[in-house]
């Protein structure tokens, strides 16, 4: 099975009678194929109205570009034998950013021939087919030197988010040589059936049983519009991980980011050596420079400029330390000043574990080199190559080693079909299936299995996700599949 990146254009290739159409309703939805037979019922008398031709292709054509300039995966069932316009679909395809690749059905003549001599309709004159044949050699010696990023034979295929085409090849070297991978579930989304408190302590009792190894939540006083209205539920969030502590024992409980300009940084300290005594040792304390001004406009807070953001962030990452240990010492930053640093009772822990958030590569990942313990980032596999390769440059400077983490959306379904009715269920109306499924990475286990290796292989040792629409603990039950493969 291969797997084709959506969107892309399939552009089939072959004599009459080759298998092509067949081959095309088998694996494609009928609304993503443009053949030439349909449009000459369209256009026509029926689809073996061969003087209606010349109108159908132009239709065809047509359909094709508007198609493509949605971005939608668009298969192009016609003979494909002139070799003009195979070059306009692949130039149609480069010019809107898409996949092309070709399909080359190499049927036998004699099979081809049988087949038409079967049809009780739309059989192909005998002359006309034998033109077509005689054509295809030549046809076929072509297709590999004329640009397709593939020339492929009529095997299955699937079409997935970019993010899985090469899933298959990772999930085999997951196999072969396993490699272990840390898990936390990202809580950003609190539209419940039930009380908040219950559907939470439901959710992380089920995400301790699938296997996660920390849970987060956001730390925002009102919902992003990323996700969601200003007016969803969005419950305080170290006030949600004290709750989170009391209904589990094992998983780790932090923020994915909390803000430095939300609150007194020495009294975020307090809140974090709590949770973490709360809680046996489990807190986490994810940092960032804060982002959101809407939200500090709406709760009547000052949003300084970013180069006061920084120097806030930079103090906050070496107060909060010192606060952590022993003893009351003055601290002294750029802008933080704080006489006494006691927090008793002191967390459990030795150090609580600093996540910085943001992936800016000249300041935040330096500082994340400087002080944190890990740094967070996001992006697509080749972003978070080169994000790890500027954290390691910055590390070495420090002499310090600093773990690679990576947020990102996931929707998960044990199958192909469990997918799709997700991603109609979740997707707004006003989008296609294929733009939110790869908003949200939607894939089957085996393709996440295969995205999280890729990423572990890029330096990445815990990988955080939002699952989208998650109002109960069933969607975490296909989850603990991807998270056994590491395990």
């Amino acid at each position: 099975m291969r797997n084709l990146p959506d969107p892309c254009v399939v552009v089939l290739v072959g004599p009459g009678a080759a298998g092509k159409s067949t081959w095309a309703a088998t694996h494609f939805p009928p609304s993503a194929v443009v053949g030439s037979d349909a449009l000459r019922a369209l256009v026509g008398a029926g689809e073996d109205d061969l003087a209606a031709s010349a109108d159908a292709f132009a239709v065809l054509d047509t359909v094709v570009d508007h198609r493509l300039r949605r971005k939608l995966t668009t298969v192009i069932d016609t003979l494909g034998l002139d070799p003009a316009k195979r070059a306009l679909y692949l130039a149609k395809a480069r010019e809107n950013g898409m996949s092309c690749v070709a399909v080359a059905f190499d049927t036998p003549a004699a099979e081809c021939r049988a087949r038409n001599r079967a049809r009780e309709a739309k059989r192909i004159p005998v002359d006309v087919l034998s033109a077509q044949l005689k054509a295809w050699p030549k046809v076929r010696e072509s297709l590999p030197h004329e640009g397709f990023e593939h020339v492929l034979s009529p095997e299955p295929v699937r079409v997935v988010p970019k993010a899985f085409v090469d899933a298959p090849t990772a999930v085999a070297r997951q196999e072969e040589t396993p490699t272990g991978l840390r898990f936390g579930l990202h809580l950003g989304e609190f539209r419940f059936a039930k009380p908040t408190g219950e559907a939470l302590r439901e959710i992380a009792v089920a995400a301790e049983a699938a296997g996660f190894d920390a849970i987060y939540v956001m730390d925002h006083f009102r919902q992003i519009p990323q996700i969601g209205r200003p007016f969803d539920d969005f419950p305080e969030s170290f006030t949600t991980l004290a709750h989170l502590a009391a209904v589990t024992s094992r998983v780790r409980l932090g923020t994915l980011v909390a803000g430095v300009t939300y609150r007194n940084v020495a009294h975020l300290g307090k809140i974090v050596a709590t949770l973490d005594v709360l809680s046996g040792g489990r807190a986490v304390c994810g940092l960032g420079l804060g982002w959101f001004e809407a939200e500090h406009t709406a709760y009547g807070w000052r949003f300084p400029p970013v180069p006061e953001r920084y120097k806030l962030f930079e103090d906050a990452l070496r107060l909060l330390p010192v606060l952590w240990g022993p003893g009351s010492k003055p601290f002294h930053g750029e802008v933080l000043a704080v006489p006494e640093t006691m927090c008793y009772p002191r967390p459990l822990q030795e150090r609580v574990p600093l996540i910085v958030g943001g992936g800016g590569e000249r300041r935040t990942l330096r500082l994340a080199a400087r002080y944190a313990d890990h740094a967070n980032v996001l992006g697509d596999l080749a972003t978070v190559r080169r994000k790890a390769a500027v954290l390691a440059e910055h590390c070495a400077e420090e002499g310090r080693e600093v773990g690679l983490t990576h947020l990102s959306t996931t929707l998960v379904g044990r199958t192909d079909a469990d997918v799709a009715a997700e991603v109609d269920r979740l997707k707004p109306r006003n989008r296609s299936a294929a733009t939110y499924a790869a908003s949200v990475h939607a894939g089957t286990v085996a393709d996440h299995v295969g995205r999280f290796r890729d990423l572990a292989d890029a330096g990445v040792g815990e990988v955080m996700v939002r699952l989208p629409g998650l109002a109960g603990p069933e969607p975490l039950a296909a989850f603990a599949d991807v998270i056994a493969a590491f395990r």
